[in-house]
């Protein structure tokens, strides 16, 4: 099957979303991390410091969920058309099953952590959890909020593990394709 010019740029566009998708769940769980979190304890009252971060996470869990759904989308379509096994060399099929295995793991941690967000959320009216910063909730926040704060800290830091380490399979496959001599491409693509 050849590829012809709409398929190409249905291409480029599925794998522009899905790269900047990556972008948007690692940047955004990175800033979260390093500078709101921690920012929060400029905020003197507890409970406000709870709701500024409820509502900062759920304008965010909009573009989190845009970006997530352009990751999967964008392997997925790949899958069915260039990245299908026999299109790609031996070293490429084995990257593309950890790329499967790592975009599985950033959806499952991703909703996760949304539903975990929501339901952290919820654990106090208008969002407003008692918390010592953005990571660790206050003494007066009850049991529940902060066993749920605890969970929601780990499986965000094990979305954005797999986020990186997806990155760092997409580089190798880009590296991997690069290196691929454009003939050797050029006869997998044309005769699969």
């Amino acid at each position: 099957m050849s590829l012809g010019v709409e398929s190409d740029a249905l291409s480029a566009v599925g794998r522009a979303s899905h790269e900047i998708g990556i972008g948007a769940l690692i940047g955004g769980n990175l800033f979260a991390r390093t500078a709101m979190h921690p920012s929060l304890t400029e905020i003197s009252d507890e409970r406000e410091r709870g709701r500024v971060l409820n509502r900062s996470w759920r304008r965010y869990g909009t573009v989190n969920s845009i970006a997530l759904a352009a990751v999967v989308a964008g392997w997925a379509g790949a899958r069915l058309e260039e990245a299908r096994p026999r299109m790609l060399s031996g070293r490429e099929r084995n990257l593309a099953v950890g790329k499967d295995l790592a975009v599985a793991a950033v959806a499952v941690t991703g909703v996760a952590s949304a539903v975990l967000g929501v339901r952290f959320s919820a654990d106090a009216p208008e969002g407003s959890v008692p918390m010592k910063d953005g990571d660790h909730t206050a003494p007066e926040a009850s049991d529940e909020a902060a066993r749920r704060k605890r969970w929601l800290n780990r499986v965000g830091a094990a979305n954005l593990a797999s986020a990186v380490s997806l990155a760092a399979i997409n580089a190798s496959l880009s590296q991997t394709n690069f290196r691929r001599p454009p003939v050797r491409r050029l006869l997998r693509r044309s005769y699969g």
